[in-house]
């Protein structure tokens, strides 16, 4: 399923105009990525938790090069899906 879809999905369902419902989802996209890139988890009872990894400091290799290279410890956005988002994904694919 696309962000496309989605939008008619909800849109069909509820009877909010579409312009209306992409706004609210672009506006919810913005503020995940504006709350991980400032530190803050985002934490949604029931679905999941949208966090921040550390990745340790590690060599990398510049193939082409045949050389190594630092790479900085950094973050990574990740989702951690609730445990009953987990088991109603399980028993739907059963």
């Amino acid at each position: 399923m696309r962000k496309s879809d989605l939008i008619n999905l909800i849109a069909s369902e509820t009877g909010v105009p579409k312009v209306d419902v992409l706004m609210t989802l672009e506006r919810m996209f913005k503020e995940v990525k504006e709350s991980l890139s400032n530190g803050q988890n985002i934490y949604i009872r029931g679905f999941g938790s949208f966090i921040t990894k550390k990745r340790a400091a590690k060599i990398g290799r510049n193939i082409k090069k045949n050389i190594a290279v630092q790479i900085p410890e950094h973050y990574i956005p990740a989702f951690k899906p609730a445990k009953e988002f987990v088991n109603e994904v399980k028993e739907r694919r059963k």
